[in-house]
């Protein structure tokens, strides 16, 4: 039941990227407006998981879930019936504020519900399903889109809310902090700006440069992160116990978890819009070809649970990652002639190492965490997961629309009208929308709209190549930064 709830919470997105091509057809949308389509859910699910962990170790973490569940299924119906991309950005905030209670509730409950000598098992069926819903998303997205218009993938996590919640009541125990104490809402309040404030700034910067809103949001989560530690060292009772990053295990954790899903999440973000747009695969077609990424998750959840009780965290971890970096770098790859074949073998490996390295990253953060904080180290742990899952779309999207604007300009800058080219620049969807008109203007003709597919083409693919190879350069650095940080033993 907890992993079914994890399940929708990570679908949420998966789905949407199938959908992002249907959306932006109905919605008008550029990639401006997209992007906050996909992050509208991000801001609130990321500032808040922090607080409303805590929230629920206080109060009740079976009852925290069952809320999560019923504001994500609502926010879900809404963003069904909207026809407006505000309406679909607010709908999808609504969501974004139930997955905060979601995430940080299934971890916990998770680690609570299960012996010492269960938990990594536990665990691992966590993370395994976390992989499971990249696949699952846009799989089951893509068959509602064969005969359903976007609002449909929406509709698909209120049956499986429903269900959750109905489980939740009779299978879950009651779960709660004993002597929690006064929560800490001045720690609270500050975490919320500061996380917010930071994501908020990683979504704009990319679209309209660090210009005044970016600038200002930077600038008040920096004053927000230095105010949460100095009022959290000095608190008697914290809503997080800071000291924890002297701790080379949760630090190196935290970092590792975080550029995990920065490369997973960026890569998929570009490679999904390539097997859509380039290869010309449907929403359907191209969910199945992400299901080896699942299966590679399994794997690796699978071979965890051997090799990180032999060889320890340390060497599991930087494995782990140094063969998700290897798959990130193999799209590097990516060209003109390129086909399904190419990706596959990146997905695998990053799948592979999701599975190999995510869980043995997470139990460790959650065994530094006592009975009464469990809710707040799931809220840590999903805060570096969304922080991930964030720069990865936010900076590597941005890298890759810049590439692909860049590389377009050059090959048909002086061939389109203004309004034209500047379509055709934001993305690879609008220069195709663009190719379709040409091809019925007396003026064009298709000889001429092929000549911009094929432009189009080219510079996306070239855009990836430049992406994946800036995006495996930042996973390499971070390796070596999480091999040297991880002590080769763990404290028990």
């Amino acid at each position: 039941m907890l992993c079914l709830s994890l399940l929708i919470v990570v679908m949420a997105n998966t789905a949407l990227i199938v959908a992002a091509p249907d959306m932006t057809r109905d919605l008008g949308l550029d990639s401006s407006r997209l992007q906050w389509v996909i992050d509208g859910y991000t801001v609130p699910y990321a500032a808040l998981m922090l607080v409303l962990g805590a929230v629920g170790d206080k109060y009740s973490r079976r009852g925290g879930l069952v809320a999560g569940l019923l504001v994500f299924a609502a926010g879900s119906v809404l963003g069904s019936q909207v026809h407006s991309a505000n309406a679909v950005i607010a709908a999808r905030a609504v969501m974004g504020v139930g997955a905060a209670v979601i995430m940080p509730a299934t971890l916990s409950l998770l680690v609570a519900t299960f012996p010492r000598s269960e938990r990594a098992r536990a665990v691992t069926a966590w993370t395994a399903t976390s992989g499971l819903a990249i696949a699952v998303g846009p799989l089951v997205a893509g068959w509602l889109l064969r005969d359903h218009a976007w609002g449909a993938t929406f509709l698909i996590n209120v049956p499986v809310a429903l269900a959750a919640v109905v489980a939740a009541l009779f299978l879950v125990p009651p779960s709660r902090a004993a002597g929690r104490g006064r929560l800490d809402l001045v720690g609270g309040l500050l975490s919320i700006v500061t996380v917010g404030c930071l994501v908020y700034a990683i979504i704009e910067s990319p679209h309209f440069g660090w210009g005044t809103g970016p600038v200002t949001a930077a600038v008040v989560a920096g004053a927000g992160l230095v105010a949460f530690l100095l009022w959290e060292v000095r608190h008697p009772r914290p809503i997080v116990n800071v000291r924890l990053f002297r701790d080379r295990a949760f630090s190196g954790s935290m970092l590792a978890v975080l550029l995990f899903f920065l490369g997973t999440f960026g890569a998929i973000y570009y490679a999904t819009q390539h097997l859509q747009f380039v290869l010309g695969y449907a929403p359907l077609a191209t969910g199945v070809r992400l299901l080896p990424l699942a299966g590679a998750v399994f794997a690796g959840a699978a071979l965890t649970g051997v090799l990180t009780p032999r060889l320890g965290t340390k060497v599991t971890v930087s494995a782990g990652m140094a063969i998700g970096t290897a798959g990130v770098l193999l799209l590097t790859r990516i060209g003109d002639g390129s086909t399904y074949t190419d990706f596959l073998a990146p997905f695998l490996l990053l799948g592979f190492a999701i599975g190999l390295s995510v869980s043995p990253c997470t139990d460790t953060i959650m065994g530094l965490f006592p009975e009464s904080e469990l809710g707040v180290g799931g809220g840590l742990n999903d805060t570096a997961l969304e922080l991930g899952g964030s720069l990865g779309i936010a900076i590597l999207g941005s890298l890759l629309a810049t590439t692909y604007r860049d590389k377009l300009t050059s090959a048909v800058g002086r061939q389109l009208p203004p309004e034209a080219l500047h379509t055709a620049r934001d993305s690879v969807g609008g220069a195709l929308a663009v190719a379709e008109k040409v091809a019925a203007s007396p003026a064009g003709g298709p000889a001429q709209a092929r000549q911009l597919v094929a432009a189009a083409h080219h510079s996306f693919a070239q855009a990836v190549a430049h992406t994946s190879l800036i995006g495996g350069i930042v996973m390499a650095v971070g390796t070596v930064a999480v091999a040297l940080i991880l002590p080769r033993r763990l404290k028990a």
